[in-house]
């Protein structure tokens, strides 16, 4: 059976050039209009997984980030003069705290422009649990290159240790119902604890022998030194470039000279560092899933948008930046939300995942069978 899944790196690419969308866009009509197309195919491809259950729980750790900007700036903000909507008892601070206040009059532009930038972080963590919830993270660490095989061991480990414990719960849960022991309170979490935390121990540790075992992490007998020196300088060289390119695009006053070329460059290096050092891995993959045109296509669509927004920030400003001086509505663009709309694409190259029975009806069909 041939897998038409897009692979789980192309879905975190995918993720990443939606979050970088976000990044640039000010106006609120796109960017809601963003965070729909994220959490729709988030929904629509999400695993049925214990993993896969994560986009909800991102979904309300933003909307704590937008409520929390908000209130940190009704509090702790700078007093932006506009429609003041209500005032807040003020503290006076001394004068080295210049630019801090505690209390005073609120204002809807000073509302609206944490909003916004609450709203920006919302959706950066909304692309990343979209991702985490339709892209397996096992198969994206067995997609990491060689050197980094330590780490995906711990990770691994790490990432059973969760659905484990999850199921651990359940588990010591009803076994304490059945016996009419407490399940909530004090008395509950003592004798809840202890097994749960020994089961989920014991089996992560099995993981990690097995796959000691197979070799996962086995690295060459004889590494050449050359090669790992030559390596360990073109990842050094690669992280500088990477460093002084991003500083030279983010700083206005920067001077350093052509930063976009820098950023490449920093880039090319740094890959090479990193797949040359891969090679000293002998570890071998078990049916690999091929990144296909799918996975091209799902990688497009996330990067696609950044281009379009790009050049309407050039040509329209207004489509993707807002200011709430003066106080209007912002405007809606229809190609920018064309431009944010093409991230849906990923909807048509991936097919809905296959859903799998509950624990209950599983044991069910098991005892039937028996």
């Amino acid at each position: 059976m041939i897998d038409d899944r897009p692979h789980a790196v192309a879905w975190w690419l995918w993720a990443l050039g939606l979050a970088v969308v976000a990044v640039k866009l000010s106006n609120p009509v796109p960017m809601v209009a963003l965070g729909a197309v994220i959490f729709c195919v988030g929904y629509l491809r999400q695993s049925p997984a214990a993993w896969g259950r994560s986009l909800m729980l991102f979904v309300k750790i933003g909307a704590v980030v937008i409520l929390v900007r908000l209130i940190f700036q009704m509090l702790f903000g700078e007093r932006i003069p506009g429609h003041t909507l209500f005032a807040i008892p003020s503290v006076a601070l001394p004068s080295w705290a210049a630019g801090v206040s505690i209390g005073g009059p609120v204002t809807a532009e000073s509302l609206i422009t944490a909003g916004i930038v609450g709203l920006k972080l919302a959706l950066i963590l909304l692309a990343f649990g979209a991702a985490n919830a339709i892209a397996s993270p096992r198969e994206l660490l067995r997609s990491l290159p060689g050197v980094f095989n330590e780490i995906a061991v711990a990770i691994s480990v790490g990432l059973c240790f969760l659905p484990e414990l999850i199921n651990a719960v359940q588990r010591v849960r009803s076994a304490r119902k059945l016996r009419g022991r407490p399940t909530k309170g004090i008395a509950g979490f003592r004798g809840i604890v202890v097994p749960v935390l020994e089961e989920a121990l014991e089996h992560s540790m099995e993981l990690a022998l097995s796959m000691g075992a197979r070799g996962f992490g086995r690295t060459s007998s004889t590494p050449s030194r050359r090669r790992s020196a030559l390596c360990g300088v073109s990842a050094i060289l690669g992280v500088a470039g990477l460093i002084l390119g991003t500083y030279g695009l983010l700083s206005a006053g920067s001077s350093i000279p052509n930063p976009g070329v820098l950023c490449g460059v920093g880039a090319v290096f740094l890959s090479l560092g990193v797949v040359a050092s891969g090679r000293r891995s002998v570890r071998t993959r078990y049916r690999p899933i091929p990144f296909g045109w799918r996975s091209m296509v799902c990688v497009v669509s996330g990067w696609l948008g950044l281009v379009g927004i790009s050049i309407l920030q050039s040509s329209s400003p207004d489509a993707t930046s807002y200011a709430p001086y003066p106080l209007v509505w912002p405007t809606v663009s229809v190609a920018a939300l064309a431009c944010v709309a093409v991230g849906l694409v990923a909807l048509a190259v991936s097919p809905r995942p296959a859903l799998r029975p509950s624990g209950r009806s599983k044991h069910m069909a098991e005892a039937t069978s028996r």
